[in-house]
């Protein structure tokens, strides 16, 4: 044999590092990767979805909205769980509240007015 076996252990053991700093070398890409995608996806949704369920809780006659589906319309009546909009003239249907997915101010006027 060309190597005897107690230099084969040695040289294996030597080369190995422990204790905390393998642990901080082998975790800490993973919280630096988990921390980045905490600050650039998760917080921000999760501050839009608050800001959302805020504009839906103040929903009120006259705010112009849009559903889940893809619906515009003008609101009509509010209730505690759903909402009436006026899709066309004289035109009305009732949507459940929660799946509104914007709401506008009706005061705003449009850009081509």
């Amino acid at each position: 044999m060309f190597f005897s076996p107690a230099y084969a252990q040695t040289a294996g053991a030597a080369a190995a590092p422990g204790g905390f700093a393998a642990l901080l070398v082998n975790v800490g890409p993973l919280l630096l990767l988990f921390a980045a995608a905490w600050f650039l996806l998760i917080r921000p949704q999760q501050v839009r979805g608050r800001q959302l369920a805020a504009a839906v809780a103040a929903v009120k006659k006259g705010d112009q909205v849009v559903t889940a589906g893809g619906v515009v319309g003008r609101v009509t009546k509010v209730e505690d769980r759903f909402v009436e909009l006026e899709i066309a003239p004289n035109t009305r249907i009732r949507v459940v509240k929660a799946t509104l997915a914007e709401v506008t101010n009706s005061l705003a006027k449009p850009a081509n007015d």
